[in-house]
C-alpha cells in the first residue's frame, strides 16, 4: 500500500490527462527526509526532456531543518528515472503540438521508494474548464437527489 505525499490538483483542472506512467526520481538524503514530512509543492511543476533524460522542474522541496549544510537548492531540476524505451516514447509524443509532461502525484511505494506519477497532458482551453466544472456540479446534484430519494 503506497503513501501519497502530494497530489497536483491543478494538473487535473488545467490538463486533459491522456496517459500516465510511474517514474522514479533522483533525490538527495535531506530531500527524502523533507518528503517524509510532506514539505513539497507541485504547483506549476512540469517535466521536460533534455537529451536522452527527463527532468522535473519547479517542484519545490523545502529544506530539512536537521540537515544543516547538506541541504540542496529547493527548486533544482531533478532527474526522473525511466527506461530508455519509455523516454523515447514520451519524447516522440511530446513532439505533437500542445502536449506536456505533468506530475500528478508523488508517493512512497510499498518498498519505501519515492515515485512520481507522470502524465502526458493536453492543455484545456478556458471553455473546456467551464464544461468540466458544469459536468462535475451536475453529477454532484444528481448524487444528492438520488441520496435524498432513498432516505
Amino acid at each position: 500500500m503506497s503513501k501519497i505525499i502530494v497530489t497536483n490538483r491543478k494538473a487535473y483542472r488545467d490538463y486533459e490527462v491522456l496517459e500516465s506512467i510511474e517514474s522514479g526520481i533522483e533525490l538527495k538524503g535531506s530531500e527524502v527526509k523533507s518528503l517524509r514530512a510532506g514539505k513539497i509543492t507541485l504547483d506549476d511543476s512540469f517535466a521536460r526532456p533534455e537529451g536522452s533524460e527527463i527532468f522535473l522542474y519547479n517542484a519545490h522541496i523545502s529544506h530539512y531543518t536537521e540537515a544543516s549544510y547538506l541541504n540542496v537548492d529547493p527548486d533544482r531540476a531533478r532527474k526522473l528515472l525511466l527506461h530508455k524505451g519509455q523516454i523515447q516514447k514520451f519524447i516522440g509524443k511530446l513532439t505533437q503540438k500542445g502536449l506536456t509532461l505533468v506530475p500528478l502525484k508523488i508517493y512512497f511505494n510499498d518498498r519505501g521508494f519515492v515515485k512520481v506519477e507522470l502524465a502526458l497532458g493536453k492543455g484545456k482551453k478556458f471553455y473546456d474548464k467551464r464544461q468540466s466544472i458544469k459536468r462535475r456540479e451536475i453529477d454532484r446534484e444528481m448524487r444528492r437527489v438520488v441520496k435524498n430519494r432513498r432516505g
